[in-house]
């Protein structure tokens, strides 16, 4: 029996920096993906802020890792999910994304949630 394909949702609720939770969320994204399994992204909370445009992080002297979200479909990582709620409780709309991605209320996001084996929270 061959090893079965497991759905992998990645919620992100921090903002990109200040912690770790971001960037280590993209590198076992990227795992995961590697092991041909299905993987999708959801952004909630202040989550958001990983996939706005624009990032400047010189004075903060972190590296931009926003540039990695673009390179995720070459990784056929292409379910992005963002929560409508969250996107406007910050004054964003899905223009100030750098990224295509499907965007869902808090209520379509739990039904998504339900239907996946996996769900990791960072």
């Amino acid at each position: 029996m061959e090893g079965a394909i497991k759905k992998f949702m990645f919620v992100n609720r921090k903002a990109p920096y200040g912690t770790v939770y971001a960037l280590e969320s993209l590198e076992v994204v990227l795992i995961s993906a590697a092991f041909d399994q299905d993987v999708s992204l959801a952004f909630l909370d202040d989550g958001v802020y990983q996939l706005k445009k624009g990032q400047q992080t010189k004075g903060i002297e972190t590296k931009n890792f926003s540039p990695i979200y673009r390179a995720l479909d070459g990784y056929d990582i292409e379910k992005l999910y963002v929560e409508r709620e969250a996107l406007a409780a910050r004054g964003l709309s899905e223009e100030d994304l750098l990224v295509d991605v499907t965007v869902l209320s808090r209520a379509e996001m739990g039904a998504l949630m339900d239907e996946q084996d996996v769900v990791l929270s960072f």
